[in-house]
C-alpha cells in the first residue's frame, strides 16, 4: 500500500503540471486561464538558452537570446480558439505569439503561424497585431511601456487579431497560393498544435500575462 501511495505522488509530479489547465474550470464566457502568472506550470521551454524566459511579478519576462515557451498543458491540439492575453513590450523590442505550432527543441519554429508584436523594433517593419508575412501590419496600434490587449480568433483556415479590442488583421488562408509562394515556409500553414511565445534578441523585452483560451466549435 505504501509503494502504491508514493508510486501516485510520483505520478501526480510527473504529470499535475500538464493536466493543471485542462483541469480548470472556464469562466463564465468559457475561457480557460493557461497562465496566471503564479508559475510555469503546463509551458516548456525550448533546449536553447532557457534564461532568456523568466517568471517575474506575474508575467513571462521575455529577454535574451532565441528563446521559445510552448504551452504543453492541452490533452489535445488547438484548431479552433479564441486566446487572450496581455503583452507590454519595452523600446525597440521584437517578440511573437505562435499558435498552430509544436514544441521543438531548436531554432525559430518551423510550423504555425506567428502573430507579430513589435511597436517600435527598428529592424523590422511588421508591427503588433499582424500575421507574419501573410498579413502584415506596418503602423503600431499600440505603444511601448504599455500593457495591451492581444486577441487571435482562428476557425478553420480564417484569422482574426484584434489588439485593445480593434481588428488589425482579418486573413483567410489560400494554401494553394501559399504553395506557391516560395517566399512563405511550407510549414507556415494553418491547422492544428499549441502556443508558443518568443524571446527574440537581448535586445529586446516583452512581457505576456493573464492568458486565456476558449476552444470553439
Amino acid at each position: 500500500m505504501r509503494r502504491l501511495f508514493l508510486l501516485t505522488l510520483v505520478a501526480v509530479a510527473v504529470f499535475a503540471p500538464f493536466l493543471l489547465a485542462e483541469d480548470r474550470k472556464p469562466d463564465a464566457d468559457g475561457f480557460v486561464t493557461i497562465f496566471d502568472g503564479k508559475s510555469l506550470d503546463g509551458w516548456k521551454k525550448s533546449g536553447e538558452n532557457q534564461d532568456s524566459i523568466q517568471l517575474k511579478d506575474g508575467a513571462v519576462v521575455a529577454n535574451g537570446n532565441r528563446c521559445h515557451l510552448f504551452y504543453a498543458g492541452a490533452d489535445k491540439p488547438f484548431k479552433n480558439f479564441h486566446l487572450q492575453l496581455e503583452v507590454m513590450t519595452r523600446p525597440n523590442a521584437n517578440g511573437g505569439v505562435y499558435f498552430h505550432t509544436k514544441y521543438q527543441e531548436e531554432g525559430w519554429p518551423l510550423t504555425g503561424h506567428e502573430c507579430q508584436v513589435n511597436n517600435t523594433f527598428k529592424a523590422d517593419p511588421q508591427k503588433t497585431g499582424g500575421v507574419y508575412k501573410v498579413a502584415k501590419v506596418l503602423e503600431a496600434p499600440a505603444k511601448d511601456d504599455e500593457w495591451f490587449k492581444y486577441e487571435i480568433v482562428v476557425e478553420g483556415n480564417h484569422v482574426v487579431v484584434k489588439i485593445n479590442d480593434k481588428v488589425t488583421a482579418d486573413y483567410t488562408e489560400d494554401a494553394a497560393a501559399l504553395d506557391k509562394d516560395k517566399t512563405i515556409e511550407p510549414g507556415r500553414r494553418m491547422g492544428e498544435g499549441t502556443f508558443a511565445l518568443q524571446a527574440h534578441d537581448p535586445g529586446s523585452t516583452v512581457l505576456y500575462r493573464n492568458i486565456k483560451v476558449k476552444r470553439l466549435e
